[in-house]
């Protein structure tokens, strides 16, 4: 039982680090608070469905080349004119952008919430030493892990990855060092696509089902986490995302079954009370660039 309660925790956790890096990594390269990122999921989880008969594997590919595609066809028309514009007109725009996505899947492929079976392999169970574990656990788990080590290597080992970290600390100190927007911007975008269909991949997956508003939640979450761990800070965000997801999966086991509806108020009291003694983020950086 202890088992099971800990993959699972700590799968979501992975699943909500994976979140709020995707919104971490837009604010820090481009000052960006980008609200149509849960639109980004939901050309993942669409393609979910509209390979739902293919193997898993390959709807999962299919995810990431939708996602990245609606990411950086966003930022191509969207973004890119308004790159040295100020924060506000910035969120404005992903603002625009989210809500004609939405309405866009709302009008032709999403007017209804759609069911998306499970894969079989998916809905398996696996026992194990004192554990009962679905194999969805346990994909989330390995999925989300990997990625998260994938994350950190190519922002830490890669050349790629030190000019988005020198972008997030200061954009124009970077570019005047050397470092070209138009790599590193497109760069981040393809990134936070890539995150985006597995987040959404996994949710279909746990969900099973597909709507035009499906990426609301996770990008709110995605923003708490952010805030949480340091919005300015890839891994404060990480960490943020990862103490999200544990602590919903601890409430959804301790608390009484009258008082689940309400987990989510108890989440989100105790994040007040942690930003009322730490505004800044648990591992906030010195500074962001917002402009």
């Amino acid at each position: 039982m202890i088992l099971e309660f800990l993959i699972n925790a700590i799968g979501l956790g992975a699943l909500y680090a994976l979140l709020t890096i995707g919104v971490a990594l837009l604010f820090g390269v481009l000052g960006l608070m980008n609200f149509a990122y849960g639109e980004l999921i939901l050309a993942g989880a669409f393609a979910m469905y509209l390979f739902r008969d293919q193997p898993w594997p390959l709807a999962l590919l299919m995810a990431i080349v939708f996602a990245v595609v609606v990411a950086l066809v966003s930022e191509r028309l969207a973004f890119k004119p308004l790159r040295n514009a100020d924060p506000v007109t910035l969120m404005i725009a992903s603002f625009a952008v989210s809500l004609a996505l939405q309405s866009l899947a709302r009008m032709t492929v999403l007017p209804r919430t759609r069911g998306v079976p499970a894969d079989r392999f998916l809905s398996h169970r696996v026992s194990l030493p004192g554990a009962d574990v679905s194999v969805l656990d346990l994909v989330t788990l390995g999925l989300c892990g990997v990625m998260l080590l994938v994350v950190a290597w190519l922002m830490g080992r890669t050349s790629l990855g030190i000019q988005l970290r020198a972008a997030a600390e200061d954009f124009r100190m970077a570019a005047s060092l050397g470092v070209k927007a138009n790599l590193v911007i497109p760069a981040a975008f393809v990134i936070v696509g890539v995150l985006s269909a597995i987040g959404g991949a996994v949710l279909v997956a746990r969900q099973g089902s597909i709507g035009a508003d499906m990426g609301l939640q996770p990008m709110l979450i995605g923003v708490v986490g952010a805030v949480l761990g340091g919005m300015s800070n890839l891994k404060g965000a990480a960490l943020g995302g990862f103490l999200l997801g544990a602590a919903t999966a601890l409430l959804e086991s301790l608390l009484p079954t009258g008082l689940i509806p309400f987990r989510d108020a108890f989440l989100f009291s105790a994040l007040i009370a942690v930003l009322v003694v730490r505004p800044q983020g648990l591992l906030s950086a010195a500074k962001v660039r917002v402009s």
